[in-house]
């Protein structure tokens, strides 16, 4: 490669690198600024992602230069990358069922609570159930 491209290439990847490490620190601040357990793991989740997604693409733009050496593939990246594009969604969805069914969920910032109905239709349908099942 060019020496121009390999500096462009570095600048580009300075700046995800950087972009990614803001990123990361303002879901830092959230984790401890915002108020409720929901606020803080939508802060917990969504930047954090994004910010390492920043920061591997910075570091995958830096390492394109010297991947004739072999000693660490971009691919390696595509699956920490991947890997957690797909956890941290499915671990934040467990956490927020947790906090909601041990009541550490604020109902007054709640807007639309479906899982509520859900919880409530599953009950009536255990005791319609339980009432059936012992007249019989």
């Amino acid at each position: 490669m060019s020496d121009q491209l390999v500096n462009v290439l570095d600048w580009i990847a300075i700046l995800c690198i950087l972009a990614g490490a803001l990123l990361s620190l303002v879901a830092a601040v959230g984790l401890i600024r915002f108020p409720d357990l929901l606020s803080r793991m939508h802060a917990a989740a969504k930047p954090q992602v994004l910010g390492l997604l920043l920061v591997l693409v910075g570091i995958a733009l830096r390492l394109v230069p010297q991947e004739e050496t072999g000693t660490f593939s971009i691919g390696t990246l595509i699956l920490v990358g991947l890997f957690q594009v797909v956890t941290v969604p499915v671990a934040g969805h467990i956490a927020a069922r947790v906090g909601y069914r041990t009541g550490r969920i604020r109902e007054d910032l709640v807007v639309t609570d479906e899982l509520a109905d859900r919880l409530d239709a599953k009950r009536r349908a255990e005791k319609a159930q339980e009432s059936g099942g012992s007249t019989s």
